[in-house]
């Protein structure tokens, strides 16, 4: 994988001594790379992110990954602020209504290895900005595969093989979204959330008994393992 250096503007030192805890993917939702690439570059909009990725999978290191780039806004994740300040921002070219390119996933995963392993972080580091900011955000969106992430060892899928409540306990059901680490003050943004990532295809629908055993296996660390077939 190459990276290509093309400097933001768009940066600062990380606040209070911090260090990246946390990854952070989003989507454009532009028109092109190129839009993307000078919106992120341009000093009057103070927005940026890390890394840039291209549908053909070119990636563009935009800001140096000790520095704090301009990604995450206002936003929590288990119960941690100035998201900027603790996690690496990556954009992936996208309108957030199609599937992402092959070659831009390949990319992303030749990418997160180097992250994870520089900053010590595990793959349940890897995060949407829509997770972080449910009642703002919805990237990357119901078309980014999250469970291919995980199957890759890059992020987190839940393994809820055989944990069936017989109905929802919705008290439980945030209590464990909250220990999995989304912000639950307002709970329909969090469930939204939660299902954008793990059950796109349920939106809107009520709480289910399959909503709970995800929150549960999410709470527990109860996910599967990387190469899993099932």
């Amino acid at each position: 994988m190459r990276i290509i250096d093309h400097p933001s503007p768009n940066c600062n030192e990380r606040r209070d001594g911090l260090q990246p805890q946390f990854v952070v993917l989003h989507y454009t939702a532009m028109d092109s790379c190129r839009a993307a690439r000078d919106r992120l570059c341009d000093p009057s909009v103070e927005v940026s992110a890390h890394y840039l990725i291209d549908t053909d999978g070119t990636c563009l290191r935009l800001v140096d990954e000790g520095k704090r780039a301009w990604h995450a806004g206002q936003g929590h994740w288990r119960g941690l602020g100035d998201m900027n300040s603790r996690s690496i921002g990556i954009e992936l070219d996208n309108p957030g209504d199609r599937p992402f390119a092959e070659a831009q996933m390949c990319t992303l995963e030749a990418l997160l290895p180097g992250i994870l392993t520089r900053w010590s972080l595990g793959p349940e580091a890897v995060i949407g900005h829509s997770d972080m900011a449910p009642a703002r955000k919805q990237d990357p969106g119901a078309r980014f595969d999250w469970r291919r992430l995980a199957l890759g060892g890059m992020s987190v899928w839940p393994d809820a093989d055989g944990d069936m409540p017989s109905r929802p306990d919705e008290e439980r059901f945030f209590d464990d979204l909250a220990r999995f680490g989304y912000d639950v003050t307002a709970r329909t943004p969090a469930l939204d959330a939660f299902r954008l990532r793990f059950r796109p295809h349920a939106a809107g629908q009520g709480l289910d008994a399959y909503d709970q055993a995800l929150a549960a296996a999410l709470a527990s660390g109860r996910f599967i393992s990387p190469g899993h077939i099932a």
